[in-house]
């Protein structure tokens, strides 16, 4: 969530995508009612704190109606 850059107040994603390997474009709605403002923002990775060692992948989960996809 970010604050909204003219009236301060709340702001919620409504949509983002992926723009590189570590770069979110996301749109923005402001929540004040009286101000509706809605406005692009970026999220970027800047830093990698702590990575693990060893990376296992896993199955991704089921979808809702319970059937999982199978890649190979």
């Amino acid at each position: 969530m970010m604050n909204c850059p003219l009236c301060q107040q709340a702001a919620h994603t409504r949509s983002s995508a992926q723009i590189t390997s570590d770069t979110k474009e996301r749109y923005n709605q402001c929540q004040n009612i009286n101000c509706g403002c809605t406005f692009k923002s970026h999220e970027t990775v800047t830093a990698i704190i702590a990575a693990p060692k060893v990376v296992n992948p896993v199955p991704p989960h089921p979808s809702r109606s319970g059937q999982q996809h199978l890649f190979m």
